[in-house]
């Protein structure tokens, strides 16, 4: 299975001042994130599900891939790619997708290097804002391989 990792965009800085899950893009992350849809198009993924954390500023960046891709199906909002997100989690979510070629999970650092680190084996991997790795993730061994990972910059924003 093919399992993409796409840390949201650029959200509202520390000084947002309501509650943390609420924090939105900013108009700029808006912006990018279209531009980086754009760019992630062209990478002519085949994805059955786009999971997202439930947290405002990853189910919009989830929202503007899918419907840039017109992603037929709905983006779906899972509380395990919030804040926490660990390999455990990681299992139990891509269980409920087996037989799956490809699947986007959009949500949060650091767990979402972490997650990848663990599974390739180690190593020291970083998503920038906006940034999206591809591991290849062999379901029967719990490992996966790091293809790639491309910056916000080199899908467009």
């Amino acid at each position: 299975m093919l399992v993409y990792f796409l840390r949201h965009g650029l959200a509202g800085d520390k000084h947002w001042e309501g509650n943390d899950e609420e924090r939105p893009l900013t108009a700029e992350g808006t912006q990018r994130m279209a531009r980086e849809a754009v760019g992630i198009e062209a990478l002519g993924l085949q994805l059955d599900a786009i999971i997202t954390s439930p947290l405002t500023r990853a189910a919009q960046t989830a929202q503007i891939v899918a419907e840039h891709l017109q992603f037929g199906y709905r983006v779906v909002e899972d509380e395990r790619l919030a804040p926490g997100f660990d390999r455990e989690r990681f299992s139990a979510l891509l269980a409920e997708h087996d037989g799956a070629a490809g699947v986007m999970l959009v949500g949060h650092e650091t767990d979402l290097s972490k997650v990848i680190c663990q599974l390739i084996g180690g190593g020291r991997v970083e998503l920038k804002k906006g940034a999206l790795a591809a591991v290849d993730y062999d379901e029967k061994q719990g490992t996966g391989l790091l293809l790639w990972l491309a910056s916000p910059r080199l899908l467009g924003a």
